[in-house]
């Protein structure tokens, strides 16, 4: 079978800057699909990647209007963490990396999330879940 792989496309300001923040939250970029227009963000090997666009670049790919994450959302990422500490600790990252966090960390029990707006303000959750704790129905 076939991997699907997941291409999320975020359009940003200033591409360098946006490529830096995510590698300085351990990303790395891949060579292949990156350059002075975009920049390809591995988040999981072979199945999920973020496309940085230049906003000239992104462009290319449709007349519609780009909606500034700033002010709007018109979409959020939600990723898995292997730990609560993950969570904290990639929060943490971004904050320091000049992230804004918008709201303090959920905690349901069975599942922990926190978040952070980018530098484009491009909101991004991260989460850490154990099944084994859900509650059935």
């Amino acid at each position: 079978m076939k991997t699907e792989m997941i291409f999320v496309n975020l359009v940003v300001r200033d591409l360098p800057r946006a490529r830096a923040f995510y590698e300085s939250l351990g990303y790395q970029a891949n060579p292949q699909f990156s350059n002075d227009q975009a920049a390809c963000i591995v988040v999981h090997e072979g199945s999920i990647h973020l496309m940085l666009l230049s906003e000239p670049f992104a462009r290319t790919f449709t007349s519609k209007a780009f909606v500034n994450a700033k002010e709007a959302t018109e979409m959020w990422i939600c990723l898995s963490c292997e730990s609560r500490a993950h969570v904290d600790a990639m929060v943490a990252r971004a904050v320091q990396a000049g992230a804004h966090v918008p709201s303090p960390p959920q905690d349901h029990g069975f599942m922990y999330g926190h978040g952070f707006e980018d530098l484009d303000g491009h909101h991004v959750e991260l989460v850490y879940m154990d099944p084994s704790a859900a509650p059935h129905g």
